[in-house]
């Protein structure tokens, strides 16, 4: 497919003239063309027009053809084959085999929420039937169903160019929920995002469904994100990245006359606890795969972890020299862009000259421009509690190993810990009590909490919770990553004593879409 760098408004296709965006080769730093055009205040406005113009129709569609839109973008993508993955190996510097994975959870995701749409469940149809005769007074008909909030402003994010940008996990719930999306393409991608935006136009008129259900803009500064989060049409954002540019969109969106809610999965550090027998058994072991799961990718996983929490002892030293010896053996990789690496760099830096922490380790030095060398930092709890900047995220193959005198003094530092997307926990059966007795903490802190595993493996399916409490993401109660992430985008929706021929499918007496629902309360499935 040919790269034009062209905006994609609606059926459009068009070079954006409000300046100019270069996409950058991530391990040297070599501009690539071709140039992409930053979209215009005109531009965005026509896109919001034309989503706000299809968002009745939009959400109106028949299930059964929103999930083949679904799917059919899935395939849409998979039919780029290998030059999307060779364009987005350039514009990341992320490996073939990271790619080819990602790909697969991007389409995964896609299909996952045709089901979703299939079923119909999330219209979550509610009927309460009149009852004339009730005393001392009587009901009146009650029926509720959710639909889509309206049109959906998403960011694409620098560290998942595919399954967290164009038409990944927030382009694929607001579609699923009925809802337009207009993607502000990540400026550090957008040979990658214009591939996948093209799958995503061309599935919306293979499948006839309205002009105005997808845009992709670029921008060449703040002006056109900002634009989109306030401009009236826009009813929720979805947003990946830093804490800084998360609770920014979130300050614009509150600031509205019409304020709207903004998803953003923004910071965490996402503690690993080892327990003593754990460590007792298998110090060593653990050691070294705890540093596989932090140089994975760089380290640039939301869900990297970054925070290590044990019980000072022979068998925590023996976990940090295992963790040591693995950690100086992995090779400097290429971050996601310059300015990430320089920012990791940085942080690093910050961290080794505090005064209270102590370098456990190097990873090997850098060969190349903009490759990050991991590193590993030990300190005692009550420097971690008494330096709130040592809870700070660094993006990037970095950890802090915190050592604690005991059970107790592990508890008090989980109460001191922002919000989390996941908390690990290392036991062996031994463990249990005490690992019981600080779940209540970790569940007020976290979103996922997983035994004797790492949570950079996350897996999109029904159960799955991608979020957390503030800062970890705007949002507590909302997850970014399985079926549950649909809810994001609906609203409920209340009929009382609306004639037969005006209710909506979903609510009619005779059930013509074959939903579960809930009558009088009673969950009544469909025959």
């Amino acid at each position: 497919m040919q790269l034009t760098g062209n905006l994609l408004i609606g059926r459009h296709s068009f070079h954006g003239i409000n300046g100019s965006i270069d996409a950058v080769d991530a391990a040297t730093g070599e501009r690539i063309t071709p140039p992409f055009g930053g979209a215009s205040l005109v531009d965005l406005d026509r896109a919001c027009a034309l989503a706000w113009q299809a968002f009745d129709l939009y959400r109106d569609t028949a299930l059964a053809a929103r999930a083949n839109f679904l799917e059919t973008i899935a395939q849409n993508i998979l039919d780029i084959g290998d030059e999307l993955i060779e364009r987005c190996m350039t514009e990341s510097g992320l490996p073939r085999a990271r790619l080819e994975g990602e790909r697969s959870r991007t389409v995964g995701q896609l299909r996952l929420f045709a089901g979703v749409v299939r079923v119909g469940d999330f219209l979550g149809a509610r009927l309460d039937p009149a009852q004339p005769d009730r005393k001392p007074l009587p009901r009146v008909d009650l029926r509720l169903r959710q639909i889509g909030v309206g049109p959906v402003a998403v960011f694409g994010a620098s560290n998942f160019p595919l399954a967290f940008s164009v038409a990944g996990g927030d382009t694929a719930s607001a579609l699923a929920a009925g809802c337009p999306v207009i993607v502000k393409a990540h400026s550090a991608h957008p040979g990658t995002s214009e591939l996948v935006g093209r799958a995503v136009q061309k599935a919306v008129n293979d499948c006839a469904m309205p002009e105005g259900t997808f845009s992709l803009l670029f921008d060449s500064g703040r002006e056109i994100g900002q634009a989109l989060v306030t401009d009236r049409r826009i009813k929720a954002v979805g947003f990946t990245g830093s804490r800084s540019g998360g609770t920014a969109l979130m300050n614009l969106a509150a600031a509205r006359a019409e304020p709207i809610p903004v998803y953003a999965e923004m910071s965490s550090i996402n503690p690993v606890l080892l327990f003593p027998n754990a460590l007792k058994s298998r110090a060593a072991d653990l050691g070294r795969a705890f540093v596989g799961s932090l140089v994975l990718g760089a380290g640039q996983f939301c869900t990297n972890p970054g925070l290590v929490i044990a019980v000072e002892g022979p068998e925590l030293d023996a976990f940090v020299a295992a963790a040591s010896t693995a950690l100086r053996q992995t090779p400097a990789q290429t971050m996601l862009t310059p300015a990430i690496g320089t920012a990791y760099a940085s942080a690093v830096a910050k961290t080794a000259g505090h005064p209270k922490v102590t370098m456990a380790a190097r990873g090997l030095e850098a060969r190349a421009v903009n490759e990050g060398q991991s590193a590993l930092f030990v300190t005692d709890a009550d420097s971690f509690r008494d330096h709130p900047e040592l809870q700070e995220e660094i993006f990037g193959a970095a950890a802090l190993i915190v050592r604690c005198r005991g059970i107790d003094a592990m508890r008090e530092l989980i109460e001191s810990l922002e919000g989390q997307l996941t908390a690990a926990l290392h036991i062996d059966e031994a463990d249990y009590a005490d690992a019981k007795a600080l779940l209540p903490a970790l569940e007020r802190r976290t979103g996922r909490i997983l035994v004797n595993g790492f949570g950079t493996g996350v897996e999109v399916g029904h159960a799955m919770v991608h979020g957390g409490p503030f800062p970890s993401t705007a949002d507590g109660r909302s997850t970014s990553v399985g079926s549950l992430a649909i809810s994001r985008f609906l609203r409920p929706v209340c009929y009382q004593d609306v004639p037969a021929p005006l209710l909506p499918d979903a609510l009619k007496n005779d059930n013509p879409l074959g939903l579960n629902r809930r009558i009088d309360g009673d969950l009544r499935m469909a025959k």
